[in-house]
């Protein structure tokens, strides 16, 4: 046993993996000792301690010993005995172990470890409730592990015995595993459900056994369970319908009466009692106390395993072969439904119901699957699903989830799950009322099938029955919620778009809301044509459909379909079809198919002959561009979405639409002609050659389009914008600028004022024949506009405001208001200087009321402009995305900075995307315009040094640096590097010399970084102003640039010799700068010092690297130690100047040695002697040369930090 002892321990591991390991060694070690002590004539005893004997002495009596080595007897008492330690993990461990090892060994039987269960189990005295839950615990475990390892059905027989039988089981010991479960069960209520569990596995087990007592052992144990014990719970159904299923013969309705009326347990007459039972309610049907009904105990969250049991009989699943019991439909109604969801139910017991719901979820196909959304359950779901604070909010969300996932496994049951949901028991606006996208997710998860199936059943709501009296408000309302989900079909991006079902829903919006059906055809290919919608629509429902319509539209636009070329070479394309062609052309072919068809549809709008002939020209320049090919072939689609987009809108604005204008069409059909058909170009320059460039009329419909709050309107113009970029001209950009200028409300409201007052010109005269008749009615209007003003909550504030404002002037003077209830004779007269006193006051009043109505609409404006600048933006983006090579490209770089640098605080919204556009575009740009003139980029770079001069903040000049570097490349290109190096020089001047300068050194830096060549021809200018710059800081912050440049050196071609050259001068230069440090001429920050150590061992190292041999000629090695004994002598404090000076002067040494050796090294000759010899010369350095290169590189390694 000294080598199984210690395993025990870790069986009561929290980590599984431990557990099960002990178990493994455990029941090995073990099974060999039981190997070793059968093949022995008579039982060994192993040697153990004194201790272990008197443990086991008092239980020598069940019998062990004889059949089993002593480490096997001590084991199975040591585990059962572990059973009841609370201790970590200990009972599962042991638990385990028991199990494991009752399964391998074949020398135990059923009655011993029964015996010695309940031996190790009694009650010794009063217990704590702690220990009596160990006990319960402890029995439970072990039973289960008796059962589990089948030796309570075993059939193999013992090898000896000390008494007559040799079975390791028996009917006895099958019927005391039966009853000490169910008195378990019995003890405690939250014992009853494992107590259960474990006698469904021993009768599983009884089933699947064949002994010779089974028959026996299946009568008593219905004896003990449905005759000895009358209490009903969950657990008894689920162990009753088991039982009913492995043995059908048995007299059921005896077993089960008096509680169930009915043998078979799910028949209908049994449902009102199951429900109960599964309620676990205690109450009969008339609330009095049951005392058939198991007490229920604490609530658990889970679900109980009986419904595992009752699902797998009621609705077996798609893999099971048996056949389904009862009827589910009753059973989910009467059991879940009415009982679990009911008004009255609890929040636990739903809780329940959402679970049974998501467990028979799993199971249903597409005949069961409308059984489980039932009326109560709807209304719970929505209810929990509605509020985040409602008590089942998470489970409710819950089962949306599962809801999704279930369609995305069976996409086909997708459209049956919809009709319920949207149902009589749902509601319509499921996803609206319950806050989810539920349906949405649905309809994107149905295959084409199941969305044509889902059309169809919208089309069916929409006439009424024979016969019906609905209200005409419901059948509306019905009818709108239609058009909506016709609407969302389309504008969901996730569902595939085919062809077919999106030209049936753009049909049905045109017949039913441009037209009127007068006489339906059934053979109409046009299917709204083959029935008269009863009663018809409203005016309402036809504008709802035509405004579904421009919507979808938009939303199609929006959305790119795969389209098959000729050359079998697959694009993607906005706003058509597979085949191509656009929406918006497939809608006006069926709008003209209609109008030829007098005699079944008439158009909801008149249109006279005039405007029918504009259409039709129209049409007639469509079919003209689409034969257009080559470089004109994109505008020519432009061209072709405009006018079909132009005309649709036409179509649909109606007769009370103040935007219809048709004169916006016949400008697109004039543009459209001189730009693209040759016949008419011819035409029209012998006409006039001060007519306007045909793209700028195109562009300026294009922004008026913008103007409009229609999103139709503006995804055509984006749409027809992006294919006519390239025909744009300089005047058509200086268009789209024009509409980016920022202008002052006064502006923008005398431009308004300007606008109305053209529209009032027209009725005047008609104003003027008013006078009369308001004088007339002076009275009458007063009282209706007492009335009217109180329908305005705001206007009524305002006159109240200014009522308080005229009384306060007046009692200033000492005057009371007038309230009605004052006496008039009482009332003193005022003079004329009263009089004229209040009248100045009453003006200011006056005039302050009308400042701030003034101010209030300025407000309006200005936002308006701002929604009408960011739609202009969306015009830019679109035309850099596409021709950000063209030169007209440049021309936007001005007004986009403008934007950003000053937009006000209201306008954040609109710099955030100008400066979205400028990075994106420009700073982010491989490919630059070829085909440009230096003048149309000097002045834009121009402008941007000037800007970067003034920048307010360090995010606008870094702005202003890119779009520098940028023009720097188109420069560069067009040869003009003295141009830009000028300009860079211009802007070093200022950052250096200027007080409060705009700019920073990260400017500088990012022109030198993306051009060191040109950033080279910097340097002396640089060097300049290391010692006349404004103050040290600019210093400092020139030492750094300098630095940059100098390590850019080997990215520089053809400077070596430059390079030479300037290194002197730059030396010359520091030790100017501590020169006249120490004359006092100027002041060296630490920081400086820190910069120039830097630069310094920096230039040394670019020196060696360029020319080797001139390095300790260039840098003086022994005037950095003059230098030094200098700084030391005359400022001692001055530490850090010491230090630099004796680091430059180290490394000029070590890299002038460096040099020397390896000059040596490449003359030495190669005979062992001559190196002895050339190292006896240089004995006394190499140390020296080691030290220093040693101290080098911790000097470097602090500068670096």
């Amino acid at each position: 046993m000294t080598t199984t002892l210690p395993l025990f321990w870790h069986l009561s591991s929290a980590s599984k993996k431990e557990r099960i390991d002990a178990s493994v060694k455990l029941v090995g070690s073990l099974e060999q000792f039981q190997a070793q002590f059968t093949q022995k004539a008579a039982p060994a005893v192993s040697a153990s301690d004194d201790e272990d004997e008197d443990e086991d002495s008092p239980s020598k009596s069940d019998g062990l010993d004889l059949l089993n080595a002593q480490d096997v007897s001590y084991s199975i008492r040591r585990l059962v005995r572990g059973l009841a330690s609370s201790r970590e993990s200990s009972r599962l461990g042991f638990a385990v172990a028991l199990t494991e090892l009752l399964s391998r060994i074949d020398t135990v039987t059923c009655a011993q470890i029964l015996s010695i269960i309940v031996e190790s189990t009694k009650n010794q005295g009063s217990t704590t409730g702690q220990e009596e839950r160990d006990i319960l615990f402890a029995q439970l475990f072990g039973i289960l592990s008796v059962v589990q390892s089948g030796l309570a059905v075993r059939t193999k027989p013992l090898p000896t015995s000390a008494s007559s039988s040799t079975s390791a089981s028996s009917a006895e010991s099958y019927e005391e595993i039966i009853t000490r479960l169910v008195e378990l069960g019995e003890k405690k209520s939250w014992l009853r459900e494992s107590a259960w569990f474990a006698l469904s596995l021993a009768v599983d087990a009884l089933h699947e056994s064949d002994a010779t007592w089974k028959d026996t052992a299946v009568e008593r144990c219905l004896q003990i369970l449905y005759v000895d014990n009358t209490i009903w719970s969950t657990e008894k159904v689920a162990m009753a319908l088991k039982l009913q299923d492995l043995y059908p013969r048995r007299d059921w309705k005896a077993l089960l009466s008096p509680t169930f009326k009915n043998g078979d347990l799910l028949s209908s007459g049994n449902l009102s009692t199951l429900s109960r039972i599964l309620k676990e309610s205690t109450t009969d049907e008339d609330g009095a106390k049951d005392p058939s009904k198991a007490p229920s105990g604490t609530w658990k969250p889970q679900l109980n395993f009986a419904w595992d049991i009752i699902l797998d009989q009621m609705l077996p699943g798609p893999n099971s072969t048996k056949p389904a019991k009862g009827s589910f439909q009753d059973f989910y109604r009467i059991v879940v439904d009415e009982s679990l969801f009911s008004s009255t139910s609890s929040p636990q017991r739903k809780f329940w119901g959402f679970q049974v719901f998501q467990k028979s979820l799993k199971r249903v196909n597409e005949d069961t699957m409308p059984m489980l959304f039932t009326k109560n359950f709807m209304r719970s779901w929505i209810n929990h699903l509605s509020k985040k604070d409602r008590y089942l909010h998470k489970v409710a969300q819950q089962t949306a989830a599962e809801v999704q996932t279930f369609v995305e496994g069976k996409p086909h049951l997708g459209f049956a799950l919809i009709l319920q949901l949207t149902g009589v028991n749902g509601s319509q606006q499921f996803d609206r009322l319950t806050k989810t996208k539920t349906v949405e997710s649905i309809l994107s998860s149905l295959d084409a099938k199941g969305i044509q199936n889902y059309i169809d059943h919208l089309m069916s709501q929409i006439d009424e029955p024979e016969g019906s009296s609905t209200d005409i408000q419901a059948i509306n309302s019905r009818r709108s919620w239609v058009i909506e989900q016709l609407g969302s079909l389309i504008r969901n991006g996730r569902i595939p778009k085919e062809d077919g079902w999106v030209l049936s829903i753009l049909n049905w919006l045109v017949v039913h809301g441009l037209f009127i059906i007068k006489k339906k055809s059934s053979k109409s290919s046009i299917a709204p044509l083959r029935s008269i919608p009863s009663p018809a629509f409203s005016d309402d429902l036809r504008k709802a459909c035509r405004l579904r319509l421009l919507t979808s539209l938009s939303d199609l636009s929006s959305q790119t379909t795969s389209v098959k070329q000729a050359d079998d070479k697959i694009v993607k394309i906005s706003a058509v079809a597979s085949d191509g062609e656009f929406w918006i052309s497939k809608v006006l072919n069926t709008v003209k198919a209609l109008e030829e068809d007098k005699k079944h549809v008439e158009l909801v709008v008149d249109i006279d002959e005039e405007e029918s002939e504009l259409f039709q020209k129209a049409q007639n320049i469509v079919t003209k561009l689409r034969k257009v090919t080559g470089e004109g072939a994109d505008s020519a689609k432009g061209a072709e979405l405009l006018l079909l987009g132009t005309l649709l809108e036409l179509y649909c604005s109606g007769d009370d639409d103040e935007s219809a204008d048709v004169s916006s069409l016949e400008a697109c059909i004039d543009a459209a002609s001189r730009m693209l058909l040759p016949e008419k170009k011819k035409k029209s320059k012998d006409v006039s050659e001060e007519e306007d460039e045909p793209v700028d009329v195109i562009v300026d419909t294009i922004i008026g389009f913008l103007e409009k709050s229609t999103a139709y309107m503006r995804t055509v113009g984006n749409q027809v914008f992006s294919l006519l970029s390239g025909s744009l001209k300089e005047s058509t950009i200086d268009l789209i600028v024009t509409q980016l200028e920022r202008k002052n409300p006064a502006q923008l409201m005398e431009d308004d004022e300007e606008d109305m007052d053209e529209d009032g010109e027209d009725e005047g005269e008609e104003g003027e024949e008013a006078v009369e008749d308001d004088d007339e009615d002076n009275e009458e209007s007063e009282e209706s506009d007492g009335e009217d003003s109180g329908d305005d909550s705001n206007e009524e504030e305002a006159d109240l405001e200014l009522r308080n404002k005229i009384e306060e002037a007046l009692r200033v003077n000492g005057i009371e208001p007038a309230t009605g209830e004052t006496d008039s004779e009482d009332e003193e007269l005022m003079d004329d200087d009263q009089m004229m006193a209040i009248d100045e006051q009453l003006v200011q009043v006056f005039r302050s009321q009308a400042k701030d109505r003034k101010s209030g609409k300025n407000v309006d404006l200005q936002r308006e402009a701002t929604h009408f600048k960011n739609r202009v933006l969306d015009l830019v983006d679109s035309y850099l995305k596409k021709q950000l090579c063209s030169p007209l490209g440049l021309r936007f770089i001005t007004p986009l900075i403008d934007l950003v640098s000053h937009s006000s605080k209201d306008e954040k919204q609109l710099s955030d995307k100008a400066r979205g556009i400028v990075r994106s575009r420009f700073g982010k740009a491989k490919d630059i315009p070829t085909d440009v003139e230096l003048d149309q980029v000097l002045p834009i770079i121009t402008n941007i040094h000037t800007l970067a001069r003034k920048a307010p903040s360090t995010d606008l000049l870094s702005l202003f640096s890119l779009c520098s570097v940028y023009l720097g490349k188109v420069m560069v290109h067009l040869k003009a590097e003295d141009a830009l190096v000028d300009m860079y020089r211009q802007s070093l001047v200022e950052f250096a010399t200027k007080k409060n300068p705009g700019l920073n050194s990260q400017f500088l830096q990012d022109f030198i970084r993306r051009y060191p060549a040109l950033g080279w021809r910097l340097r002396k200018d640089l060097l300049e102003f290391t010692t006349k710059s404004k103050n040290a800081y600019r210093e400092r912050k020139i030492l750094v640039i300098l630095e940059l440049l100098l390590s850019l050196l080997p990215s520089i071609s053809d400077c070596n010799d430059e390079a030479v050259e300037y290194m002197p001068l730059l030396r010359e230069s520091l030790v100017k700068m501590v020169t006249d440090s120490l004359d006092q001429k100027s002041a060296i920050t630490t920081q400086q010092v820190k910069e120039m150590s830097k630069l310094a061992l920096l230039a040394v190292r670019q020196t060696k690297r360029i020319s080797p041999a001139k390095v300790q000629s260039i840098w003086e090695p022994q005037s950095w130690r003059t230098l030094q004994e200098r700084v030391k002598g005359e400022a001692p404090e001055a530490a850090a100047l010491q230090k630099m000076c004796e680091q430059i002067a180290r490394s000029a040494e070590l890299a002038a040695q460096t040099s020397d050796n390896s000059t040596s090294k490449a003359s030495k000759p190669s005979k062992r002697k001559a190196e002895e010899v050339a190292g006896d010369d240089n004995e006394e350095e190499a140390p020296v040369a080691k030290v220093s290169k040693r101290k080098k590189v911790k000097g470097e390694k602090k500068d670096r930090a």
